[in-house]
């Protein structure tokens, strides 16, 4: 049980990492299928991911979106997904819990589909990944757009590729030049008058938090 609960309708970072700091993603078909989960389990009823493997079975191209629009009753979010970043060995969310207890149901099914997922297609057994995910609550005004941006650009942060050419982010869906259907980041960008002030703000927080990393300061992770 969690020393302090975690709290509806209040903003948190969310970060995990490979047991041993190993790699959890290991292709682009484990990064598609990591996102695939975030969205089919974010619900409070359980059975999507069965819905949609079945799907998948019987339509030819099978494309998410429409199996979202044809085939779901009005869902029961868990969380909103404010941004995230998957990387190698870790990820990070911003999430807003939704009902009671909704983020540790989320992740709790998240990380339970997909170790079944990667133990079985790498033929290994165990955990996944390293004990329970670790939160921050996002209390301070002005702080959600900060570690909003350290999420969504953390590609950029660790200087493995630009964060709005990264594939497994959110930050292109932040500034406008994709349309990701998981991130609800209205409060988010609100704080901007448009997506270049938004881009400007990122740029400079980036080269602050890759300072901050190099100093070995960085209170994130």
């Amino acid at each position: 049980m969690r020393k302090t609960p975690l709290v509806e309708n209040e903003y948190y970072h969310i970060y995990n990492r490979g047991v041993d700091k190993r790699n959890v993603f290991l292709d682009d078909r484990d990064f598609s299928r990591f996102l695939i989960s975030m969205n089919l389990l974010n619900d409070m009823e359980d059975g999507a991911m069965i819905k949609w493997r079945d799907y998948k079975k019987c339509v030819k191209n099978a494309n998410l979106n429409h199996f979202l629009k044809s085939n779901f009753r009005k869902r029961e979010y868990l969380v909103d997904i404010v941004s995230y970043c998957l990387m190698s060995n870790h990820y990070h969310m911003i999430l807003k819990q939704k009902v009671e207890k909704g983020i540790e149901k989320f992740l709790q099914k998240l990380g339970t589909s997909y170790t079944k997922y990667f133990n079985e297609k790498n033929k290994r057994n165990g955990a996944l990944f390293q004990g329970k995910f670790k939160s921050s609550q996002i209390k301070n005004e002005g702080s959600l757009s900060r570690f909003s941006v350290y999420v969504s650009c953390n590609s950029e942060v660790h200087k493995v590729c630009a964060a709005k050419s990264y594939s497994w982010c959110s930050f292109s869906h932040h500034i406008g030049k994709s349309r990701d259907t998981l991130a609800r980041d209205e409060e988010f960008r609100g704080d901007f008058r448009n997506p270049k002030e938004l881009e400007e703000y990122a740029a400079e927080n980036i080269a602050d938090f890759q300072m901050r990393k190099q100093d070995k300061d960085m209170v994130f992770e």
